[in-house]
């Protein structure tokens, strides 16, 4: 009886002391588990971010199911906005491009293998071969290179209205105190991240930039996120859970400002600039869509994709835009539902008019007030072209308003 029962008590300490070692061996597979199995929130995807895991299917495979958006998607400047040397329209149409400032001369000589970034002051020279042209030159191109391990911006671009060399926007140096400084600007490892990764696809692995497996130009998945989950779960039926980001589903403010404005610079980001940027934040759309007076930009009508769809490349035509402002601001003056329109004290305590009167549409919209002046063209007024010195290009002011002659530019 007592050898019986040391028997059954050794059993039953190796079996409490087993249940002990297996209890958080079992714990941690299943975190370990739960860790590996855990789905992609793919509602907090945006530009330049990137999702930990998850791979990538490339355009052909999105072309399977979206092959009218994907075809028509490739046309656009965005799809273009960045090319190998050997895929650049500007550098096989220019075999030579020269540029002089002073005592430094510029070249870039495209020999059909390869093109070169030379500058020399005539006692000595630098030359490297490019890498990467950013832009399509739909107003310029922008040249990279590698110099002593170190990724460099040319000092000077392209620019399709002279059809030749000129400082890079924001790189002019009168003169350049260097050889090596006249020929181009670092571009430090976070400001590599944002530029591959607003002009290319894939750019970043745990972080980090990976030149060997960027796409150029901004893709399917640019915009949407890695595709691969997304062509596994259609190809099983999976609908419930598309692996896949819709910008369309923000709300209006956070695709503008968040989505967009990621590249193409929101408020928040310019606000950070000094004196905002200056005029060079008539490049910024999001901000200056923003800022316009009396837009909400938590109405629809005022988010990017109201007037631009990312599918179709951009129309510079005025007459294409006029629906989208007369949707609003068709209504007659005279209507007897108007009431005296709003006004708003500026910064400065002088009244500006808004464009908005205090009625509304069928669904609580204000409706806007009607132009007085014409019926057509409403961009070429209320949008007005601004020359950005040393771009030789006009750009579109997105900051909606009535601009006369001779109006400061509204920072």
């Amino acid at each position: 009886m007592g050898l019986r029962w040391i028997l059954f008590s050794v059993l039953l300490l190796f079996a409490i002391l087993g249940a002990g070692l297996a209890h958080p061996f079992s714990l941690s597979f299943r975190r370990s588990q739960s860790k590996k199995d855990k789905v992609t929130d793919f509602s907090e995807f945006r530009p330049r971010k990137e999702l930990p895991g998850e791979q990538f299917a490339g355009r052909a495979v999105c072309a399977g199911c979206h092959a009218e958006k994907t075809h028509s998607q490739t046309h656009t400047s965005m799809a273009r906005a960045l090319f190998l040397p050997s895929q650049s329209a500007v550098l096989k149409a220019h075999t030579r491009l020269t540029y002089k400032a002073g005592i430094y001369s510029y070249e870039i000589i495209t020999d059909g293998t390869q093109s070169l970034y030379r500058v020399t002051d005539g006692k000595e020279a630098f030359s490297e071969p490019i890498l990467y042209a950013f832009g399509n030159a739909r107003i310029a191109q922008t040249f990279i290179f590698r110099h002593e391990g170190r990724l460099q911006e040319g000092r000077v671009s392209y620019y399709t209205a002279i059809d030749a060399l000129d400082w890079t926007i924001g790189d002019a140096l009168n003169p350049p105190p260097s050889l090596q400084e006249a020929a181009g600007r670092d571009i430090d490892s976070a400001e590599a991240r944002n530029c591959f990764s607003c002009h290319g696809t894939a750019a970043t692995v745990d972080y980090q930039l990976q030149l060997d497996r960027v796409v150029p130009g901004v893709s399917c998945e640019a915009c949407h996120g890695p595709a691969a989950a997304h062509v596994a779960a259609m190809n099983t039926g999976d609908t419930a859970n598309p692996h896949i980001f819709n910008p369309m589903r923000l709300p209006p403010e956070k695709l503008s400002q968040e989505f967009c404005g990621a590249c193409h610079r929101s408020v928040d980001t310019v606000a950070m600039m000094p004196n905002l940027g200056g005029i060079g934040n008539v490049r910024f759309q999001p901000y200056r869509l923003f800022n316009s007076r009396g837009h909400d930009p938590n109405n629809s009508h005022f988010a990017c994709v109201a007037c631009h769809d990312p599918h179709i490349e951009l129309t510079s035509d005025p007459l294409s835009y006029d629906a989208n402002c007369t949707g609003c601001h068709g209504v007659s003056s005279s209507d007897a539902n108007l009431s005296s329109i709003r006004k708003r004290t500026s910064a400065n305590a002088s009244t500006q008019t808004v464009a908005y009167s205090a009625r509304k549409d069928s669904v609580g919209i204000p409706v806007g007030k009607s132009c007085p002046i014409a019926k057509a063209r409403c961009t070429s007024c209320h949008m007005p072209k601004v020359e950005l010195p040393g771009a030789h290009y006009k750009f579109t002011d997105h900051r909606i308003r009535i601009a006369r002659p001779g109006d400061p530019y509204p920072y």
